[in-house]
């Protein structure tokens, strides 16, 4: 557009290789609104001499609440008993229904533990969890000692331990797909995941099959590969926990987005770096 010199967009903007070299060349910069970067071709951008940002932090709290909140729900198996009461099935108190089980010194592996891994360690010692990680840059001293956190320098090392299993991963070449058939095969049996990072990390092909045999007992899910039209196989298992990407969905949360945003593009109109520069 005329007079646009810089654009403020969200994850459903796909800024892809094409769309970047179509733009205007006197649009010069992008912020998102969002933490995640995967729909914007940075490459794209750099050879365009275009500036983009993103909006890191808002998300953190809200997004490992929602964290927190599909390890429980899977635990106690919520949803289930949330369909029980509204589509009037509940017998009444019986002994072993719907009975699940406690997080309380079970194992925690949190693959990613950047700021929301973190956040959710913290929350997760609240309920007694015992939290171990894998990432590529190991934690410090301090930040281990604080979640009592135990490092593995393979995600196949803390795979083996984890009978709850949050993925918190971007998404990137190198993670796209990983959790499939393989992976799961590493995880004690009987395993809970919850995935709070981007559903395109998880292969749902294998996810659903292992839930249908038992070798998962549970998966809470946030984000699905091609939101909103999610793989069929979900919809009728009643041993998933699922939510339409809740992660920043908090007033705070969106409210600290659109400031991190705009005081990209501010920066930019300043003549300044972007706080939050990606490329």
């Amino acid at each position: 557009a005329v007079g646009v010199d810089a654009l403020l967009i969200t994850i459903t903007d796909k800024m892809r290789k094409e769309v970047i070299e179509a733009l205007p060349a006197h649009i010069k910069a992008i912020s998102t609104f969002s933490i995640g970067f995967d729909h914007i071709d940075l490459d794209a951008c750099k050879a365009r001499g275009i500036k983009a940002g993103n909006a890191p932090h808002g998300v953190t709290v809200a997004t490992a609440e929602i964290a927190m909140l599909l390890l429980l729900g899977s635990a106690r198996r919520a949803g289930e008993g949330e369909a029980m009461i509204r589509q009037r099935k509940w017998p009444g108190w019986q002994p072993l229904q719907l009975v699940g089980q406690r997080l309380d010194n079970k194992v925690l592996g949190i693959y990613g533990f950047g700021k929301i891994g973190q956040a959710l360690a913290q929350r997760a010692r609240g309920f007694d969890m015992q939290i171990h990680y894998y990432d590529l840059y190991r934690a410090k001293p301090e930040v281990e000692a604080k979640y009592n956190a135990t490092y593995h320098d393979s995600i196949d090392s803390l795979l083996k331990v984890s009978q709850f299993f949050s993925i918190n991963a971007p998404s990137t070449p190198e993670t796209r797909g990983f959790f499939n058939k393989a992976t799961i095969e590493k995880l004690p049996h009987g395993a809970i995941v919850v995935n709070t990072a981007r559903g395109d990390l998880v292969n749902d092909e294998d996810m659903i099959a292992a839930l249908k045999s038992g070798r998962l007992a549970y998966a809470g899910l946030d984000v699905f590969a091609g939101e909103p039209k999610i793989h069929e196989g979900y919809y009728d298992l009643p041993n998933t926990f699922l939510f339409p990407h809740l992660g920043s969905a908090a007033v705070e949360a969106r409210n600290q987005m659109g400031f991190e945003a705009l005081d990209n593009i501010d920066a930019f109109f300043a003549g300044k770096d972007m706080p939050f520069k990606l490329a």
